[in-house]
């Protein structure tokens, strides 16, 4: 069983900036495509970004696109979301996901892996 956890939530102001990472417990976790997704309360879950296995090739939200940057390190097993020029609207349970296909997937329903969530809050 894959198990993702997600660290580096927090409360931060407006204009701030966020490292979230999501652990891998998964030895090959390089076959992965890695992504991460958002929900905020009463929404549905969204995409926000995304990776295919070496890194190399990323994909945005047009929300977040030039704001956030999608990262791994597949040393260490684990997914990065640099979070920069944070707004109100990207308050939410962020969460990381974890996918076995070559295809990213927009929708949530898709990816094979979850972890449990942590929570950004941007005040204004």
């Amino acid at each position: 069983q894959v198990q993702l956890v997600e660290s580096g939530g927090g409360l931060v102001q407006a204009g701030g900036s966020l490292r979230l990472s999501c652990a891998v417990s998964e030895g090959t976790f390089s076959r992965y495509y890695m992504g991460w997704f958002r929900q905020a309360p009463g929404k549905e879950r969204q995409f926000v970004a995304a990776t295919e296995w070496s890194g190399g090739i990323t994909y945005y939200a047009p929300s977040v696109k030039g704001r956030f940057t999608i990262s791994r390190d597949n040393a260490k097993n684990t997914v990065y979301l640099q979070m920069n020029r944070l707004e109100p609207e990207d308050t939410a349970v962020y969460y990381c996901a974890a996918d076995r296909s070559e295809v990213v997937a927009t929708t949530p329903g898709l990816w094979d892996y979850w972890g449990q969530g942590t929570q950004v809050t941007v005040s204004s």
